[in-house]
């Protein structure tokens, strides 16, 4: 079965709930999506467009926000970008729930993510609780981060990039970090040619080159689309911006926003004895550290029809 793109939101809302048994906690899209736009809401920030996309049957799903401030509305936005609030979720047990504040580029909605990939939840326990905290953490962060991927693109801007110089970036996306595939290599060739956008950046331009690779990763799967545009920036920022001195290293982890009730919270849990399934989570948990996610038993159980269409990319 071919995999969807962009769908309504309709057809993320009526995806069938799952049930993996009495120690899964189900995080809804509805959930996700009513408490999303409630806390926007509720922090003077209005959604001017919304997007989703998700493969068959709604199983992994993601939204995409674009929104701006009530109080500020200069500041959630420049020549070149607007402010942007992402999710994704999954009912397969394929990834676990994840969110993150961004930027997306007005000239063709291309995503950056930068700083920490808030938030990986286990769909176990009072997880349809916590990812509340989670997504109000990095809502509180919006204006640092929107502020850090401001400057990494007026840094980009000031960058010449030869064509053998952004050649060698995608061969090391490609054959050392993971960070492309052969196809989105042929997009990012033929935008190089001839752009699909006008980013007022000539094609030598860092710039330019960044959007090129961003336009790409619009087909990649929604379970992996936070990720890899996260680690994208991460891999400029290392080997464009910091490698030629242009910024220091300033990474945001909203993690570390977290008021004085949900610490009182975390230190009650910390005097409860671990159970049995708590082990079971902290030695998974350590997996994921050493090998990575598809490390997990959790993979074992995503059907097949999952896997192969995870495995090419999206149509656009």
């Amino acid at each position: 079965m071919k995999s969807k793109t962009y769908v309504e939101k309709s057809y993320v809302l009526n995806a069938p709930l799952p049930n993996h048994g009495s120690t899964y906690t189900v995080i809804s899209h509805k959930q996700v999506i009513d408490t999303t736009k409630q806390m926007l809401a509720n922090s003077g920030f209005i959604v001017t467009h919304e997007y989703y996309r998700a493969n068959g049957h709604a199983q992994v799903a993601q939204g995409i926000y674009h929104i701006k401030s009530i109080h500020n509305p200069e500041n959630s936005k420049d020549n070149d970008l607007g402010m942007m609030f992402a999710w994704t979720n999954s009912y397969d047990k394929s990834i676990r729930f994840q969110c993150a504040l961004g930027a997306y580029v007005m000239a063709c909605a291309n995503g950056m993510v930068c700083g920490e990939l808030n938030y990986a939840r286990k769909h176990t326990g009072a997880a349809d609780q916590e990812i509340k905290m989670q997504i109000s953490n990095q809502i509180k962060n919006a204006q640092k981060a929107f502020d850090r991927i401001k400057k990494d693109k007026d840094a980009l801007r000031t960058i010449i990039l030869s064509e053998k110089e952004q050649a060698e970036l995608l061969g090391r996306m490609f054959f050392n970090e993971d960070l492309i595939s052969a196809r989105q290599m042929s997009t990012v060739k033929d935008e190089m040619e001839k752009p699909s956008f006008d980013y007022n950046a000539d094609q030598d331009n860092a710039w330019a080159f960044y959007n090129h690779v961003t336009h790409a990763y619009k087909s990649v799967h929604p379970r992996s689309w936070l990720s890899d545009t996260k680690n994208f920036h991460d891999f400029m920022t290392a080997n464009v911006l910091k490698g030629m001195g242009i910024i220091p290293v300033d990474t945001i982890n909203t993690n570390n926003v977290v008021d004085q009730n949900q610490s009182n919270a975390i230190l009650d849990l910390e005097e409860i004895p671990p159970t049995m399934e708590d082990t079971y989570d902290l030695v998974e948990e350590q997996q994921i550290e050493e090998f990575g996610e598809n490390s997990t038993n959790e993979e074992i159980h995503i059907q097949k029809e999952d896997i192969e269409e995870s495995n090419y990319d999206f149509e656009l």
